[in-house]
């Protein structure tokens, strides 16, 4: 079993000094848990991302918190690396009792939330993808997979579900890279980190060299690089991103997510970019061998039948995307469907 799908562990443990790490069961994508990190001072608590949302996480949340001695009104900051809901998921309600803020980074933004909160907020390819997204529709879909009617239902029918499972926070402080934090004695630097999600947001402490690194980086999988809602080369900003993060000063550790601390930054980063290399070569032999094909049928060619859906198309759009923008492949529209062929040399 990889790390990050193991159980939640019941044991509160301090991970790092003056860290504690608190295990919130999830059964979200081949993940077991979400590590909330609680930072404690003299006036409370700051924690690190907050599970989904749901008795079993709650109960998690409060019965941590009161193993290190922190009553849950005294959290007064919540730092929410990015926005998937096994991040943001308790966000809401613990800022509901405790009145704390929420931290995130400035482009923050869930994607069922109104259209109008995405205005100021992300670029105009991401505000376009975000709004055909709400209507049902891939950018890899072309004419013939629209389909209006049934998959604006179903889209209309999701982003309901989510709204009403996953209850959005509001920001109180919206973080540019760079900026500090001050938490008592602690002194924390955000790292903009865009790839896995375009608002994704690290924590490094100088003084220590700990990296809180979300789903930047994980011990034992590749963090899901989406072909939606994440810019328009996704997998180019996050090696960029993995690259940013190498040239930190004396990172000591990583903790992560999910999965236990990282003690090898180096190694690791290099092990996720080989990965990726590998699945663009795997792409470039594919395409080279069948001529113009479809996200659908490519990502066939590189996933598993039993993982084959959205993630799958999604992050196979994302590599072949990159792809086009190299210069290597074109993308066309072939009686309703999108299809991705090599350039001649």
């Amino acid at each position: 079993m990889k790390q990050e799908a193991a159980p939640a562990s019941r044991e509160v443990k301090e991970i790092a000094p003056g860290i504690i790490r608190v295990q919130l069961p999830i059964n979200f994508t081949g993940l077991g848990h979400t590590n909330m990190y609680v930072l404690e001072d003299e006036h409370g608590a700051a924690v690190i991302d907050t599970g989904l949302p749901g008795r079993a996480g709650w109960a998690a949340i409060r019965s941590g918190l009161k193993a290190v001695g922190v009553p849950l009104g005294r959290v007064h900051t919540i730092m929410i690396t990015h926005s998937h809901p096994d991040h943001f998921g308790n966000a809401a309600r613990i800022a509901d009792v405790a009145g704390a803020d929420v931290l995130t980074h400035e482009s923050f933004q869930i994607w069922w939330t109104p259209d109008n909160h995405t205005e100021g907020i992300i670029d105009d390819e991401l505000r376009d993808r975000h709004h055909a997204a709400r209507g049902g529709r891939m950018p890899w879909h072309g004419a013939s997979d629209r389909r209006p009617g049934g998959r604006r239902v179903r889209a209309w029918w999701m982003r309901n579900i989510a709204h009403r499972m996953f209850r959005s926070p509001t920001p109180t402080r919206r973080i540019s890279d760079g900026e500090h934090l001050t938490l008592g004695s602690r002194t924390l630097q955000a790292v903009h980190t865009p790839g896995h999600t375009a608002d994704h947001l690290c924590w490094f402490e100088p003084a220590t060299g700990v990296l809180f690194s979300g789903d930047h980086v994980l011990p034992t999988i590749t963090p899901h690089i989406a072909g939606i809602g994440a810019g328009p080369d996704p997998l180019a900003d996050y090696v960029a991103s993995l690259a940013k993060t190498l040239a930190m000063p004396d990172v000591s550790v990583v903790l992560p997510a999910h999965g236990d601390p990282i003690s090898d930054l180096v190694g690791r980063a290099a092990s996720i970019t080989e990965h990726h290399e590998q699945r663009l070569d795997q792409m470039r032999a594919i395409i080279t061998a069948s001529g113009p094909i479809t996200v659908q049928s490519l990502a066939g060619e590189l996933f598993p039948k039993r993982l084959m859906g959205f993630m799958a198309e999604s992050e196979t759009f994302a590599h072949v995307e990159h792809l086009r923008f190299l210069g290597e492949v074109e993308r066309v529209e072939v009686d309703g469907r999108i299809l991705f062929g090599a350039l001649p040399n």
